[in-house]
């Protein structure tokens, strides 16, 4: 078979399911936040001062770089699931979160005296934030993949690696609400190895789970 009579087929077959797939997509989003939403609660839940920390750019900083990553990666998934669907407008679009981070990098290396760079980079949650995020993400990963199965991904390992980046994302986005580490030089290595690892399994998933 032609590999554009195969695009067709797989697009015919993702427009036959009982649900469209772009209602699909946001009711997995929806089922992903709450499973997040609960595993964050059962286990570390909001810092204490999370009112008072909302006041501070740094810990409103985080949010941002986090939710605009998760949005930007929903698009792509979406695009990726479809067969045939254009992909380099959502593509370019997940720049937009490193580029964020690393804007916010150099102020913070502007703004912190030399001396407190290790320290912030380093920060005191480290090894909390390595295990959290990848365990809040793990269910959303496993939703999305199956969602990619539920689609007709023509590229199910790059499919994959984004359903990492979008469950690292939602994750990230609870976590922050925890982290005590404000600091972009924390965000910066830390969230990113975090959801590296979610990516990564989602890769994995996308080899192994979502293939045709």
């Amino acid at each position: 078979m032609r590999t554009d009579d195969l695009i067709k087929a797989l697009d015919a077959d993702a427009r036959s399911k009982a649900m469209p797939l772009s209602s699909a997509w946001w009711l997995a989003a929806g089922a992903a936040a709450v499973v997040a939403a609960v595993v964050f609660l059962l286990t570390i839940g909001p810092r204490p001062d999370f009112m008072a920390a909302m006041h501070t750019m740094r810990f409103l900083s985080k949010f941002v770089f986090t939710i605009v990553l998760a949005v930007s990666a929903f698009a792509l998934i979406r695009a990726l699931s479809t067969p045939g669907a254009a992909t380099g407008r959502a593509m370019a679009w997940m720049m937009a979160a490193p580029l964020l981070v690393a804007a916010a990098v150099v102020l913070e290396l502007f703004a912190v005296p030399e001396a407190d760079w290790g320290t912030r980079l380093v920060g005191s949650n480290m090894m909390i934030c390595m295990v959290f995020i990848p365990l809040i993400g793990i269910g959303p990963l496993a939703i999305f993949l199956w969602m990619l199965r539920y689609g007709a991904p023509t590229r199910p390992v790059l499919a994959g690696a984004v359903a990492g980046l979008l469950a690292g994302g939602l994750a990230a986005t609870f976590y922050a609400a925890h982290c005590f580490d404000d600091s972009p030089l924390f965000v910066a290595t830390w969230y990113t190895i975090a959801i590296a690892v979610l990516a990564l399994l989602g890769a994995l998933g996308g080899r192994f789970f979502v293939r045709w």
